[in-house]
C-alpha cells in the first residue's frame, strides 16, 4: 500500500463538475493498493499517517500532529502511484491491486478515518477527478508499506 500524504491548507475533489470532496487545512492522501494488502496494513498505515508530525508549532518547528492542529482529510484513491516504467515508455499497472479488492480496501480505509472521529472526505473509486491542493510548504511524504512493515 502506498500513501501519498500532501499538508494542505485547502484541498476538493471534482468528479464530472461536482464537487464530491473539499477540506480545509489537514492530509490531502493519494492511496494506492496492491493485490498483496490487507486490512492490518491498511490499519498500520491509517496509524502511521494520524501519528505524523508535520504541523508547524508555536516556535515553527514540525512538531504537531493532524490531532493537534484539528486537521481534515481528503482521500483519494490512485492506481497510478503502482506505476511500472522499467520498460519502454508506456508505463505498466501489474502490480495495483485488483479493482474490486482495491475499491473494497478504498471504502474501509474511508470509513475508519471517518470512525476514528475525522472529517473526511473523499473521491470517486475509478472516476477520472480533478484534484485541486493548496500544498502547504510544500510538505510531500511518500509512505510505502513494503518499507514500513514488512
Amino acid at each position: 500500500m502506498k500513501f501519498v500524504v500532501q499538508r494542505v491548507s485547502q484541498a476538493s475533489v471534482e468528479v464530472e463538475g461536482e464537487i464530491l470532496g473539499k477540506i480545509n487545512r489537514g492530509f490531502m492522501i493519494l492511496i494506492g493498493v496492491a493485490d498483496s494488502d490487507t486490512e492490518e496494513i491498511a490499519d498500520k498505515m491509517i496509524a502511521k499517517m494520524l501519528k505524523l508530525r508535520i504541523f508547524d508549532d508555536a516556535q515553527g518547528k514540525t512538531n504537531l500532529s493532524i490531532d493537534e492542529v484539528g486537521g481534515e482529510l481528503l482521500l483519494i484513491s490512485q492506481f497510478t502511484l503502482y506505476a511500472d516504467c522499467k520498460k519502454g515508455n508506456r508505463p505498466s499497472f501489474f502490480r495495483a491491486g485488483k479493482p474490486d479488492m482495491a475499491s473494497d480496501m478504498y471504502d474501509m480505509i474511508i470509513r475508519k478515518c471517518r470512525d476514528l472521529g475525522y472529517k473526511t472526505e473523499c473521491g470517486r473509486f475509478g472516476a477520472e477527478m480533478k484534484v485541486s491542493l493548496i500544498n502547504d510548504g510544500p510538505f510531500t511524504i511518500v509512505m510505502d508499506s513494503d518499507e514500513l512493515f514488512r
